[in-house]
């Protein structure tokens, strides 16, 4: 039986790929409220000021900001709370023995739906670009672009 595609939006963190320099990825769980997982559906969130950490054994994903469902009567969420990452022990003392060396942190790339309807965050270990390497990969995507532009035109 052949996978679906996951449902609904794709939340990005558009700006991760051009801040950090992405090393590892990983695919968690998010423990959602249920006025959360509408506002999620709807395309309602934002990664860009996010970051995961890691207190003790567990995965928190900090600064995720998911909009207040506007049809929800009384029992709201909060909009930037902490919410929890599932991912296996093993995985995070993975993660938390890189993210200790120097200048690694933990970025969500992605928040999103699979093909059974979960919520999941892919989260990247990441290493902060200096300006210099900002510029360098400007150019490097502005090159690229012109080739294929080129390319498109001879065809």
């Amino acid at each position: 039986m052949p996978k679906k595609p996951p449902t609904g939006p794709r939340i990005r963190n558009r700006k991760a790929h051009h801040k950090f320099q992405l090393l590892e990825t990983l695919e968690c769980g998010v423990v959602l409220r249920g006025t959360e997982v509408k506002s999620l559906r709807a395309g309602q969130a934002s990664l860009d000021e996010a970051y995961a950490r890691i207190d003790g054994t567990e995965l928190w994903l900090v600064g995720c900001h998911i909009a207040p469902y506007a049809h929800a009567k009384v029992d709201s969420h909060e909009p930037k709370r902490r919410r929890k990452l599932l991912a296996q022990r093993r995985e995070i003392h993975k993660l938390e023995a890189k993210v200790m060396q120097k200048g690694l942190t933990l970025i969500p790339l992605e928040m999103y739906f699979n093909e059974r309807g979960l919520a999941k965050v892919t989260v990247a270990t990441a290493q902060g670009k200096s300006q210099s390497d900002k510029r360098e990969s400007l150019k490097k995507s502005d090159h690229q672009r012109e080739m294929d532009r080129a390319m498109r035109r001879r065809r």
